[in-house]
């Protein structure tokens, strides 16, 4: 009978033993787990803040001085980096901060480049520069909204002429001027949202000059 007391003493210990190390080895994975999880956050921050701040920012677009191009709601990523190294084009949509009031934030399409002059007779948009004194009467096809305006406006060295694609409803430089290129946070590189039309580069509409 002792034998078989000793015995059966002995498997339990071992049944104990072996649950401790268990315990032990659960504890350790969990902790391991735990430390692993911070580290893949920490670099996850260090690789998207960078990416957040410094390439691309998302935008909600508010309003319909761009309809039917972008309409209420849409999620837009902007590029913040191609200005730092190419100049703005015409015809890019973009970002910027409203010159009236920096904490507001616009999306217009860009018309008039710097040192340019734009005429507005009615819908018709002339640009004249060096490589068109006599003008070059841009391509609108895309507009739908037009509006009747007269307007003539200098543009200076790092100004931009911009304007809705909503033409007879956007408050944009044919009433408060020119914006400066240090206000522009770049242009519209994706559209997310809605699912059925997301696009790259959506609205960018390529003149023949």
């Amino acid at each position: 009978m002792n034998e078989n007391n000793e015995e059966i003493s002995s498997i339990e210990e071992i049944k104990i033993e072996d649950k401790n190390i268990i315990e032990k080895s659960k504890n350790k994975f969990d902790k391991q787990a735990f430390w692993e999880l911070i580290r893949f956050a920490l670099i996850a921050l260090i690789i998207v803040i960078p990416i957040r701040v410094f390439i691309v920012q998302p935008f909600v677009v508010s309003g319909s001085s761009m309809i039917p191009t972008f309409e209420n709601g849409q999620y837009l990523i902007i590029d913040e980096i191609s200005y730092r190294f190419n100049d703005p084009k015409r015809d890019e949509v973009i970002v910027f901060r409203y010159p009236n009031d920096t904490t507001k934030y616009f999306i217009k399409r860009i018309i008039g480049l710097p040192n340019e002059t734009v005429d507005i007779k009615g819908n018709i948009v002339t640009i004249i520069n060096k490589n068109h004194p006599d003008g070059l009467i841009l391509d609108q096809s895309f507009i739908e909204n037009t509006s009747n305006n007269n307007t003539h406006f200098e543009l200076k060295d790092d100004e931009y002429f911009v304007m809705g694609d909503n033409r007879s409803a956007s408050s944009d430089s044919r009433y408060w001027g020119a914006v400066p290129k240090n206000l522009l946070i770049g242009k519209v590189f994706l559209r997310l949202l809605p699912i059925n039309k997301i696009g790259l580069l959506p609205g960018n509409y390529k003149q023949v000059e």
